[in-house]
């Protein structure tokens, strides 16, 4: 598949021995989101989806914080963005807009590649959506998550009320949302949000790439595989789930994969997949 990167405005690419890199890049605003990083997420994540090369993604945030969430001037903006004489017409235009936010977060969870999270300094509001989506999360200690929505008056639409309790115990998420209480890293670990802990930002992000390598040395067709079957199975009866890895495995099984691990393995050797 084509392997060009695109150029966005909000957010940079970068792709490097099967490792995509998608970096929120409004640091002097400490990765806020504003419209056009919205758009431009779902944009990186269908590229990274689309390109056979990149077999797992890293998302970050450059700067001093992952992402504050939602950019305030855009909330600002609202009430002129869905004005219409009818009520019932201007609703209906909010809809739209809070429909298309949750599936630019959604385009991470679609993404077929495996999508690893690696957070530091403030992680609020939006972006907790937006680690909810991933795969796996990992977090520098100076780490801050807060589900935020809940001060301004609001209950959070774009993914985090349907992700996070399938993620941290219930109980925990409904304190977090009803709360908006600020969680420090190390308790975010105690509570599964997230996988590990490192010290400073530069430690997480050598870290994870350990991660993102040992991911992308993989068969890519298995891992994509094993993904669309956990996604699955979050939302389905075990029945369900076996009958669909059944029917999966019943052609994934044919793969040139799986003769290059049974071969590799026989000649004490590490394996070569095609992307």
């Amino acid at each position: 598949m084509n392997e060009i990167i695109p150029t966005l405005q909000t957010v940079t690419l970068s792709l490097d021995s099967g490792i995509a890199r998608i970096t929120l890049n409004r640091p002097d605003k400490l990765n806020a989101l504003n419209d056009e990083m919205w758009r431009e997420l779902r944009e990186a994540f269908t590229w990274a989806d689309r390109t056979s090369a990149a077999r797992v993604v890293i998302l970050s945030g450059n700067g001093r914080a992952f992402s504050t969430g939602i950019d305030l001037a855009m909330l600002a903006g609202l009430r002129e963005r869905i004005r219409h004489a009818d009520l019932a017409r201007s609703q209906e235009l909010l809809r739209a807009l809070i429909l298309d936010l949750q599936d630019c977060v959604s385009s991470i969870e679609r993404c077929r590649k495996p999508v690893i999270a690696a957070i530091h300094g403030p992680c609020i509001g939006g972006a907790v959506d937006i680690i909810s989506a991933c795969d796996m999360r990992y977090a520098s200690a100076n780490a801050i998550f807060s589900v935020r929505e809940i001060d301004i008056g609001m209950a959070a639409d774009v993914g985090t009320l349907q992700r996070l309790p399938r993620i941290i115990p219930d109980g925990i998420a409904r304190e977090l949302a009803y709360t908006g209480r600020n969680v420090l890293a190390e308790e975010a670990k105690e509570f599964g949000l997230v996988n590990r802990v490192f010290d400073t930002p530069d430690q997480l992000l050598e870290g994870v790439a350990e991660v993102a390598a040992a991911v992308a040395a993989k068969s890519p067709l298995a891992i994509r595989g094993v993904k669309e079957m956990l996604n699955y199975g979050r939302d389905h009866t075990i029945e369900d789930g076996l009958r669909y890895v059944a029917t999966w495995n019943a052609s994934a099984l044919l793969s040139e994969d799986l003769q290059e691990s049974a071969a590799a393995m026989m000649q004490k050797r590490a394996p070569s997949y095609r992307d």
